[in-house]
């Protein structure tokens, strides 16, 4: 009986906390639930929003696409039928028209050969049943309005088939080889055998696996390696109100210590007691990224052999863009800056031709590029070559080092990177751009700064491209002003 009241004490405890529990596990889903409300209206709200929605990286697994061998493209000009007749003439074997018995079809006489343009009277009807016609004089085959479907000049490299046009796409076509007897498709069909695993796949979907050879024909339109002539643009900078000191004293400081718009007006009112908002530092920078442009992008670089490119992503009004770079890993110099809303073919070709343009291709044999896995840049490499520029594309594939290509060329994949970490210490600053303009004024300026006024580690603190009329002014803000004027200088007599 003396222990009852503590018994009841402990019960009552007991009680209290379980009870205590009770409460808390209530209110604790109770505040689940509101949270999973909050979520869905921010969800709810965020979908009908008409604010710009911020976009992601695209991150696809480029890596699975494969890049065939460049096909067999012959050049095959326009003959002339009247001069293949002459010919046969000379050697006492003349082609004669066709003498058409009246029952059998007759031919539109508008109707020509596409290759030697011979008239309808030299031409048969080959297949009645698709219509296909075969010339006398060339002995070009065809069927009217659909000569492009098959053609003749693009062969597989293996085979010497013409490749056959199977889609069409924006900005390129794709051409198949369908000859089941082409050594490449035994050559592959015999590595899925061997493999249980892709043996399987290939029965349970024919279509997952790539059998046939296939290339993709870019129908962008060439432009020659050419330095173009620059555009003289149309902003004054001798009619700024404002000192050409402060001019470049807000270069110096926007562009060399990476200060934003607005830490660069408040730094020059703080120690230079000069007031400027950070919309003129904006325009200052434009107008000066339109001269500078034709002198980086023109000047006559000494390179050396060594040369890579990477992509990285910048982001503009809310959506992730590209900028592509090429770069010299011996002189440290910047050879190609091009920004694009897609990383594709077309942003490839584009970098690619901005740093041909600075290398001399007559003086320079086995030019190579050293890139990622990335197949864009073979695929930019086969458009080159379609007009007859050749360089070799070599990637290096992955973090380390498991083949003998990643160990001989992985130290430049790193001088790349290194240059994309250098470039994002600036961009970090802006927290993406507001326009494309304002992404390329940002990028030329960087370009600028770092081949020309940026002292680099690896070249004893030397200025990859050092200009003695720049190097021997007395501060920065002087090496600035002096810059601008070479460029304006260049800009004016070639203009």
């Amino acid at each position: 009986m003396l222990y009852t009241p503590i018994i009841n004490a402990q019960f009552e405890i007991i009680y209290y906390c379980l009870k205590e529990n009770i409460r808390q596990q209530e209110m604790l889903e109770k505040y689940r639930e509101l949270t999973r409300s909050l979520i869905e209206e921010r969800d709810q709200f965020l979908k009908h929003s008409r604010a710009p929605k911020a976009s992601e990286p695209l991150n696809l697994p480029y890596k699975h696409m494969e890049i065939d061998d460049l096909p067999i493209i012959r050049k095959v000009h326009d003959l002339d039928y009247q001069r293949i007749l002459d010919y046969s003439e000379d050697l006492g074997k003349p082609i004669k028209p066709i003498r058409r018995r009246k029952t059998s079809p007759q031919l539109s006489k508008k109707e020509k050969c596409p290759r030697c343009h011979a008239p309808d009277s030299y031409l048969y009807l080959n297949n009645k049943q698709i219509g296909q016609r075969y010339c006398k004089v060339c002995h070009h085959t065809h069927v009217p309005g659909k000569e492009s479907q098959k053609p003749r000049l693009i062969r597989c490299p293996h085979c010497m088939t013409a490749l056959e046009k199977i889609k069409t796409r924006e900005g390129f076509e794709i051409y198949k080889c369908k000859k089941k007897a082409c050594p490449y498709y035994q050559q592959r069909k015999r590595e899925i055998h061997k493999d249980s695993f892709l043996k399987a796949t290939y029965l349970a979907n024919p279509e997952s696996m790539k059998l046939h050879y296939i290339y993709r024909d870019f129908q962008k339109e060439f432009k020659p390696l050419d330095k173009e002539t620059p555009v003289k643009p149309t902003v004054d900078l001798s009619r700024i109100h404002h000192s050409q000191h402060v001019v470049s004293l807000a270069m110096t400081y926007h562009v060399n210590y990476a200060m934003s718009l607005r830490k660069t007006a408040a730094i020059l009112y703080d120690i230079h007691q000069v007031t400027v908002s950070h919309q003129t530092i904006a325009n200052w920078a434009e107008t000066i990224s339109l001269w500078v442009k034709p002198f980086t992008e023109h000047y006559p670089y000494e390179l050396s052999d060594q040369f890579c490119g990477d992509e990285t992503y910048i982001r503009i009004k809310g959506k992730w863009n590209y900028l592509i770079f090429f770069f010299d890993a011996i002189n440290k110099i910047i050879l190609s800056d091009h920004v694009s809303a897609h990383r594709d073919t077309d942003a490839a070709i584009e970098a690619l031709r901005e740093a041909l343009v600075k290398i001399n291709l007559e003086e320079r044999e086995n030019i190579n590029f050293i890139v990622d896995g990335n197949p864009i840049y073979l695929l930019a490499q086969q458009y080159f070559a379609k007009h007859d520029i050749k360089f070799d594309i070599t990637q290096v594939i992955g973090l380390t080092n498991e083949d003998e290509v990643s160990q001989e060329y992985r130290w430049l994949k790193q001088t790349i990177e290194r240059l994309n970490r250098s470039f994002k210490s600036d961009y970090r600053v802006t927290n993406g751009f507001k326009s494309m303009n304002g992404a390329e004024v940002r990028i030329t300026l960087f370009t600028t700064f770092y081949n020309f006024l940026r002292p680099h580690q690896a070249l004893d603190y030397n200025i990859p491209v050092a200009i003695p009329e720049v190097q021997k002014q007395a501060h920065m803000p002087a090496k600035w002003l002096t810059l601008i004027e070479l460029a304006q200088d260049y800009v004016e007599s070639v203009a």
